[in-house]
C-alpha cells in the first residue's frame, strides 16, 4: 500500500490594509484563489479607512471563515503585521499587500522552495503594472534598474541567497526568535527584519519563479510622498546600522547634494563672487547635474521608456521624482533621523 503523501503545512497570509478600495478585492481574491492543498487563512490588519475599505473588508470576512480581522488603529505597517502574525494559527507566514496580486501557484511554489532550501525568509520578484499612463510609467520605473537601483527582487533571474525578501514567505519560529518586525519603523521594515534574520544566522533566499503583481502609486503627489518617506526611513536605518547598506542607496542623495552645490556655485558665479580659476574649478560641480539632465533627455528617445513621446516624457518625470524625493528624504533621515515621519501617500490624494 502506497503511503499517503504528507499534508502540506498550513499557511497564514498577513496583510496590512488602509484606504485600498480600488485594489483590496483583487488582492483578497488572489490569496483565496491559491492552488494549495494545505490549510490557509488570511489575517487582515485593518486600519480605520476613510474610503469604504473597512466596510468592504468586513463584508468579505463575514462571508468567508478563512478571513479574519485584527484592528490596526495606529495605521503603521509593522504594528499591523505583528498583530496579524500573533493572531495567525500557522507556522508559515506569507506577507501580502493590498496593492499586490499573487499568481495562483505562488504559495505552492513558495512552500516547496522554503522546504527545499531551509530558508527562514523567502521572496520573489515584484512585477509592477499600471492602468493609467502615469501609473504605467511608474511601473516601468519600478521594473527598471534606473528607477530603483537594481535590487534583486526587481528583475534578477538568479536563485540564491539574498539581502532581503520582497513581501516574504517566512517561518514563524525564525520571526519570533528575532522579535518580529521593528514597530518603531514606518518604512523599510522588510529590509530591517531580513537584516536581523541574516545577523542571527538565518538564510534569506530569492526565488525568481515567485512573481507578484504590484500596483504602484497612481499620481505624482502620491509617488513623491511615498518616495520621500521611504528615503527618510532608509536614512534612519543608515544612522542605526552604519554603512552596511548597498552602494545603490547612496546614489540619489549624492545626486541631490551635487545639484544643490551646483546651484550655489552658479549663484556665486552669476554674482561675480567667484571668478577666474576658482570659478573654473568650482564649475566642475555642474557636470553632475548636466549628465543627469542628459540622461533624462535620452529617455525621451529611448523606446523602452514608453511607446509615445508623451509616455516617455512622463517616464522621465517619474524617474526624476523617484530620485529627487528619495534622495532628499534620505539626507533628512541621516542628518536628523526619521522622527516619526509617515508615508501619507495613502492618506492624502
Amino acid at each position: 500500500m502506497t503511503p499517503a503523501a504528507p499534508t502540506p503545512p498550513g499557511v497564514s497570509y498577513v496583510m496590512p490594509v488602509y484606504n485600498e478600495t480600488a485594489y483590496i478585492d483583487d488582492a483578497i481574491d488572489s490569496v483565496l484563489g491559491q492552488r494549495y492543498e494545505g490549510e490557509q487563512e488570511l489575517v487582515l490588519a485593518l486600519g480605520p479607512s476613510t474610503d469604504g475599505t473597512s466596510e468592504r473588508v468586513e463584508r468579505r470576512a463575514a462571508g468567508d471563515p478563512r478571513i479574519r480581522i485584527v484592528r490596526n488603529p495606529e495605521m503603521t505597517i509593522p504594528v499591523g503585521l505583528n498583530r496579524a502574525i500573533r493572531a495567525a494559527t500557522h507556522d508559515v507566514i506569507v506577507r501580502v499587500d493590498a496593492h499586490t496580486e499573487l499568481a495562483d501557484d505562488y504559495t505552492a511554489t513558495a512552500v516547496a522552495t522554503l522546504e527545499r532550501t531551509g530558508a527562514a525568509s523567502l521572496g520573489g520578484l515584484m512585477v509592477a503594472q499600471g492602468r493609467s499612463r502615469f501609473q504605467r510609467a511608474v511601473a516601468r520605473a519600478y521594473n527598471s534598474r534606473l528607477g530603483l537601483g537594481g535590487g534583486a527582487y526587481h528583475g534578477s533571474a538568479v536563485e540564491g541567497p539574498a539581502e532581503s525578501a520582497y513581501l516574504g514567505i517566512m517561518r514563524r519560529p525564525a520571526l519570533e526568535s528575532v522579535g518580529l518586525y521593528d514597530e518603531r519603523l514606518k518604512r523599510a521594515e522588510d529590509w530591517e527584519l531580513n537584516f536581523r534574520l541574516r545577523g542571527a544566522g538565518h538564510l534569506v533566499w530569492l526565488d525568481p519563479a515567485l512573481r507578484v503583481t504590484y500596483w504602484p502609486r497612481d499620481t505624482w503627489a502620491k509617488l513623491a510622498r511615498q518616495f520621500r518617506a521611504t528615503g527618510i526611513w532608509r536614512g534612519e536605518l543608515v544612522r542605526r546600522h552604519g554603512g552596511r547598506h548597498p552602494l545603490r542607496y547612496f546614489a540619489p542623495p549624492a545626486l541631490v547634494v551635487v545639484a544643490v552645490l551646483s546651484l550655489v556655485v552658479l549663484l556665486l558665479q552669476a554674482t561675480g563672487v567667484v571668478t577666474g580659476w576658482a570659478s573654473l574649478l568650482l564649475g566642475l560641480v555642474h557636470l553632475g547635474p548636466l549628465a543627469y539632465a542628459l540622461l533624462l533627455l535620452a529617455l525621451l528617445v529611448t523606446r523602452s521608456s514608453g511607446a509615445t513621446l508623451a509616455d516617455r516624457a512622463v517616464f522621465a518625470v517619474v524617474i526624476a521624482t523617484m530620485h529627487g524625493s528619495w534622495g532628499s528624504g534620505f539626507l533628512r533621515g541621516v542628518v536628523v533621523g526619521a522622527r516619526g515621519a509617515v508615508d501619507r501617500s495613502r492618506i492624502e490624494s
